[in-house]
């Protein structure tokens, strides 16, 4: 196998490996806001002794819905394992430039998928536990979050990291901890919200959370504007700060990556607010599940934008943190 054509492949499949974790994340939306949670009574069988649902007629679309996420799922396990495949032959035929970090954290991934599908199954034998529930969403955050990574890493060199050549940026640390704490919250936030609601995936039992739905949404809403501050702190200071001579490419990088943050906040943010004063349809909430996973993405690539990792001598091993 060529190993420039195999190098040529990595970028592409690493990205189909960032959107079909977002995917899984649309598709179990899907299940969760069609009440199709335990359209398959079993798993990893659909039903007992039966790998597929049974479609009688048209009220099985639940076992339908469930066991396409499931499909999808054997979709996203085989792509994060091609990448890893891939990147294994390419550094195996260039040692000299290896990334055995890429490798591990593609690895990392695969298995995460595989713990996934484990956590979905145990979501199936509890009958849809809210805490299950929850803890699927955020371990498909979690996923999404090192697909960004790792898309990113492959675009870097694999020296040490260091600031952006800019002077003014002394707050940036601060913000990006910040940036990440809140983002962390509001998610975990969110999840809450909807297991509160009445789209908790159980047609039988509405609110899987036994909280004040309006309370806690309002607590996710304020937590979303502190999100929104920070975005807005960074990129002033983003745009404040002077880069020094011949570093004004990564600092227009930065910029860049802080205002596409910026701008999938705010309509994350219309989003939440519409569907809050509509009466939460299923439709906008699955966007504002999608687009929770795009902010995931987003603040992903803005952190990593904030420093420069140079490439390191040709003659080492390559060694990727």
């Amino acid at each position: 196998m060529d190993v420039e054509r195999v190098r040529r492949w990595i970028p592409g499949v690493a990205w189909a490996n960032l959107v079909v974790q977002i995917g899984i994340i649309i598709t179990g939306g899907a299940v969760r806001l069609t009440g199709s949670g335990l359209g398959c009574s079993t798993w990893p069988n659909c039903e007992p002794g039966q790998f597929t649902p049974q479609l009688r007629d048209a009220t099985d679309f639940h076992g339908a819905i469930e066991f396409g996420n499931r499909a999808l799922a054997a979709v996203v396990f085989v792509v994060a394992l091609s990448l890893v495949v891939l990147l294994v032959v390419a550094g195996r035929k260039q040692p000299h430039r290896r990334r055995r970090g890429l490798e591990a954290l593609a690895a990392g991934i695969a298995a995460g998928v595989l713990i996934q599908a484990v956590v979905g199954g145990m979501t199936v034998w509890f009958e849809l536990h809210p805490a299950l529930v929850g803890s699927h969403f955020l371990l498909s955050g979690v996923l999404v979050a090192a697909s960004s990574y790792l898309l990113s890493r492959l675009r870097e060199g694999d020296g040490p990291p260091r600031p952006l050549a800019a002077e003014g940026l002394g707050p940036v640390r601060t913000l990006v901890v910040v940036l990440m704490l809140v983002t962390a919250v509001l998610v975990v936030l969110g999840v809450i919200v909807t297991g509160a609601g009445p789209h908790s995936g159980d047609q039988d039992v509405g609110y899987r959370f036994a909280v004040d739905p309006v309370s806690v949404a309002r607590v996710h809403a304020g937590a979303a504007w502190a999100f929104t501050a920070t975005v807005i702190a960074l990129l002033v200071l983003l745009h404040r700060a002077r880069a020094n001579v011949g570093a004004g490419a990564e600092l227009t990088r930065a910029r860049r990556r802080t205002w596409v943050l910026l701008a999938v906040t705010l309509a994350q943010g219309v989003v939440g607010y519409v569907q809050y004063f509509t009466g939460l349809p299923e439709l906008l909430v699955g966007i504002h599940l999608f687009a929770a996973a795009v902010l995931i993405a987003a603040v992903t690539f803005t952190v990593t934008g904030l420093r420069v990792r140079e490439p390191v001598p040709a003659t080492e091993t390559l060694q990727a943190a």
